[in-house]
């Protein structure tokens, strides 16, 4: 196992290099990591009530480090609302800072994004979901935006590494993405300790998110991306899925921490290399029913039943992984076609029994048509269609309901056979 680390390692350091630094006991790095990003510092978190001493930590490198502090604000709330992101880009337009950082899981970390872009080009975030879109307006008027320092504090999203930004409207319980390298945090720092006062559903529902990013980007990895996307997927995925159960158990198993924290991150290079999917496409449908890593994992092994004619040779590599840890049978990766398919997604399905998940929508309380309506009009929703072109199986707007529906109809009781394949 210590190779498997060593290996994500690499990987890392090939993603980052210099501007990101990792690991256990890590922390007091903060300092020297923001100093050269200017005097004043505006710092967002809300580690003050969740690891007072972590937080205390910071404060003091960040002053030893001779920086002036504004602060501390509010970090977000889950699934980073709008108000959020307002009340962030409000504070930043006040206190004027040389940069921001920012202390928090990925919800913290993705409103701090989507706050500075606010702060800087005006406008609502609606203006920005899709790909390209701060770039485009800050080439055009010339701008660049306020720096950020991203620390983060929660395995799972990896918003600390990468170009997405996911904003809610909490009025109509619809997520949509800011997808642009503008927003990329050009220095970040994660302190795999940090992660130990996650409680063990929070745990859970960022590792699965990790593995949803492994998971997604290896079913639709391109050509030319294919050899380094399976590299770094395949370890990502192996490592979550043999310390999660580890992590939830014990909090203070920095072992599984680490673990869970490399694996997690190895899913932030991996939508750096490729994109999410169907499963990410859903889940920002659900927001008001179901943490986003929680519903990534329900989604996951219904639409790897439909993509399963696309990618064989995934399966087959995923079927053998999931062999070693006793969540299939051996003989499974010589199966075929959609047999295959069904094989590594009951895989799935018995990891998220053997740490007490629920394994299809209908279980989940408030789920409703409603939801199946919502998530079918969200993947029509233009801003979104990143997400369908991304799939194994690339969907329109028009094929929604025909092959979308079925898929989301046997997630809600768990019947594979209501699945088309295409």
């Amino acid at each position: 196992m210590n190779d498997l680390k060593e290996k994500a390692r690499a990987l890392i350091d090939e993603f980052k290099g210099k501007n990101y630094i990792y690991g256990i006991d890590c922390l007091h790095r903060v300092g020297q990591l923001s100093a050269p990003m200017g005097q004043k510092v505006l710092l967002v978190t809300s580690l003050q009530k969740r690891d007072p001493k972590s937080y205390q930590n910071i404060i003091e490198a960040l002053v030893a480090s001779g920086l002036e502090i504004a602060g501390p604000f509010l970090s977000a709330q889950p699934n980073s609302p709008k108000e959020d992101v307002s009340r962030i880009k409000q504070e930043i337009l006040r206190e004027k800072p040389d940069f921001v950082l920012v202390a928090s899981g990925g919800s913290g970390i993705d409103a701090s994004k989507a706050a500075i872009v606010l702060a800087l080009l005006g406008g609502d975030t609606e203006d920005y979901f899709g790909i390209g879109k701060v770039t485009e307006k800050l080439l055009s008027e010339g701008k660049k935006l306020l720096p950020c320092v991203a620390v983060q504090t929660a395995s799972g999203s990896s918003a600390h590494l990468t170009k997405y930004s996911n904003i809610t409207d909490l009025r109509t319980s619809q997520k949509k993405i800011i997808v642009d390298e503008a927003v990329i945090p050009p220095k970040a720092l994660f302190d795999y300790g940090l992660t130990k006062s996650m409680s063990t559903s929070f745990t859970l529902d960022g590792a699965f998110d990790g593995l949803a990013h492994c998971l997604e980007v290896y079913y639709g990895a391109s050509p030319e991306s294919g050899e380094k996307a399976q590299e770094i997927t395949l370890t990502g995925i192996e490592l979550i899925v043999s310390f999660i159960e580890k992590a939830a158990a014990d909090p203070f198993d920095m072992e599984a921490r680490e673990a869970l924290g490399l694996g997690t991150d190895l899913g932030g290079y991996a939508i750096m290399v490729g994109g999410t999917n169907g499963a990410h496409l859903t889940s920002f449908s659900l927001v008001d029913i179901l943490s986003h890593g929680r519903a990534c994992a329900m989604l996951n092994p219904y639409y790897t039943v439909f993509f399963a004619p696309s990618i064989q040779k995934q399966l087959k590599k995923l079927a053998h992984l999931f062999s070693k840890y006793h969540l299939t049978d051996k003989s499974s990766s010589s199966f075929e076609g959609r047999e295959l398919g069904l094989a590594v997604a009951k895989a799935l399905i018995a990891l998220s029994k053997r740490v007490g998940y629920p394994t299809t929508l209908g279980e989940i309380g408030g789920m409703s048509r409603a939801h199946i309506d919502r998530a079918l009009q969200g993947a029509k929703n233009p801003k979104l269609e990143t997400k369908l072109k991304n799939m194994p199986v690339p969907l329109t707007a028009d094929m929604v309901d025909k092959y979308m529906k079925p898929i989301l109809e046997a997630a809600l009781n768990g019947d594979f056979s209501l699945i088309r394949n295409l």
